[in-house]
């Protein structure tokens, strides 16, 4: 009888271990991981876009939240349409061609998860800090071999008319336009010394796309193109780009970086 108590009690034990341990592996765990562990912030309230700002306040700002986005590959496939009022899910304007959405909120070293959706042909990205882009793309069923502008690429940077870097995902996994997409990344702000003079650039630890690694140890050197017009910081908000085509977005968590467990 003891010893059958002993068994259940070091059973639960591992099941609540389990439940709580830290999961910094850097692999895919089945559901979303803002579900699996706690420690998550939202960066979406379900209701309207508090904490977010168009980035130019010049022009204006048509993202807006909705309770559903709808694609229609016959008859819309270049659309996403969505009903304008609280919800979990965000929409770049009824065009798809408004100004690039920026947090409130800065970060410096993080872990960030989001959902993604693009329509046929459509382009958006994600730059961490408003200057290192993570390439949100309609890549689907491309035969080309994969470059930094495919989805999943970290976006080479513009130097003299021309693009200088970036690095192509391992791998195209792009599901259809219309599909819900996801990415976890795992990124390292840049390193300043006490003069303020950058000793490290700024590195994506890795990225996972609709689960799969894509991106390992990719140092940038400074900002990718079409940044936001910020120096590089030790902390700095994050931006997704809203001019290229449409795309919506949503469960966007951020936690603070922890280290990678090596694998």
């Amino acid at each position: 009888m003891i010893r059958a108590l002993l068994l259940l009690f070091s059973l639960a034990f591992a099941i609540s271990a389990q439940q709580h341990s830290p999961i910094q592996d850097g692999e895919h765990h089945g559901d979303a991981p803002y579900l699996l562990e706690q420690g998550w912030t939202p960066l979406l309230n379900g209701k309207d876009l508090s904490g977010w700002h168009g980035q130019d306040a010049g022009k204006p700002n048509e993202w807006f939240t909705s309770p559903t986005v709808f694609f229609d590959r016959l008859l819309g496939p270049t659309r996403l349409t969505g009903r304008k009022g609280p919800g979990e899910r965000i929409l770049n304007g009824p065009a798809g061609r408004t100004v690039n959405l920026v947090t409130g909120e800065k970060h410096g070293d993080v872990e960030l998860y989001l959902e993604w959706m693009v329509s046929k042909g459509s382009n958006s990205g994600v730059y961490l800090h408003g200057l290192y882009e993570v390439q949100v793309f309609d890549s689907y069923g491309s035969t080309e071999p994969v470059k930094s502008s495919d989805a999943g690429g970290i976006y080479h940077r513009w130097i003299a008319n021309k693009g200088v870097g970036g690095s192509a995902p391992r791998v195209n996994v792009s599901r259809p336009p219309g599909h819900w997409q996801s990415y976890q990344i795992w990124f390292r702000a840049p390193r300043f010394d006490a003069s303020g003079k950058k000793v490290e650039n700024a590195k994506f630890l890795r990225v996972l796309f609709n689960g799969i690694l894509v991106q390992e140890d990719v140092e940038v050197e400074g900002g990718t193109r079409a940044h936001m017009p910020l120096p590089e910081a030790a902390t700095n908000p994050l931006m997704l780009q809203g001019d290229h085509g449409p795309v919506a977005y949503r469960n966007i968590y951020w936690r603070p970086l922890r280290p990678l467990i090596d694998r």
